[in-house]
């Protein structure tokens, strides 16, 4: 059983009856209840609470955490950051959705301006999986729909991918790389692009599937802990 904590900034479901009326308790209670119902224990915290939720108990207790942001990245104190970024240094997995893309926690761990080309006119997104053996991917066919969402479109400004596992096609003819794996620290990131505040993308049970695999996948090991510094040599040394 994995330790989730499912980040929202609560702000959209709170200020608009549109987005209010898809995720009428939050986007972090879909993602969260989907998530218990596949085995894990799943905490929620918003922007709103008492250092956003992120407390170091919190995070300390916390295996991966998934992050959902759009109107309010500023307002997350950079202390906060600091205390996210370092525990995904140390180990804890990070989930960050669609416009999480601009947070800042995955900006300062990727290094990036993390931009992009967006359009908001609910066309058709086509997800092909192209890394079939990834553990992210179990359960999924080749490829899968979303019927309306907003597109997302390269060049997407993120490194290099450690693996690329989704790979996004739109109605209007972009692509976008939509699944990214990687390692920073000890710690395990995956970028996962479908979402959105007013299409009702997270109750769709082959986007439920790769959190689900992606929670797994983010998990913490149990790897030896690394040493820095100077050391004094293993062999003899003449």
């Amino acid at each position: 059983m994995v330790t989730v904590t499912v980040w929202n900034e609560y702000r959209h479901e709170r200020e608009s009856e549109a987005v209010a009326a898809v995720y009428p308790d939050g986007i972090h209670t879909v993602i969260a209840d989907a998530l218990g119902e596949r085995g894990h224990d799943v905490g929620t915290a918003t922007l709103d609470e008492p250092e956003h939720g992120l407390t170091e108990s919190v995070l300390d207790e916390t295996d991966v955490l998934v992050w959902w942001g759009h109107k309010a990245h500023d307002e997350v104190a950079d202390d906060v950051v600091e205390r996210v970024v370092d525990a995904v240094h140390e180990g804890m997995g990070l989930l960050v959705l669609h416009s999480g893309h601009y947070s800042k926690p995955f900006k300062r761990l990727m290094g990036t301006s993390c931009s992009l080309k967006w359009r908001e006119v609910g066309e058709k997104e086509r997800l092909w999986t192209v890394e079939p053996g990834h553990p992210i991917t179990d359960g999924l066919p080749e490829s899968f729909e979303v019927p309306h969402a907003e597109m997302y479109g390269e060049r997407f400004d993120i490194p290099a991918p450690d693996e690329l596992v989704f790979l996004s096609w739109f109605e209007g003819g972009e692509v976008f790389r939509s699944g990214c794996c990687y390692t920073r620290g000890k710690g395990r990131i995956f970028y996962f692009r479908p979402g959105h505040e007013t299409y009702p993308i997270y109750e769709q049970p082959e986007v439920q599937t790769v959190l689900d695999n992606a929670v797994e996948w983010a998990a913490p090991g149990d790897g030896p802990t690394p040493t820095f510094g100077n050391t004094d040599p293993i062999e003899e040394l003449e």
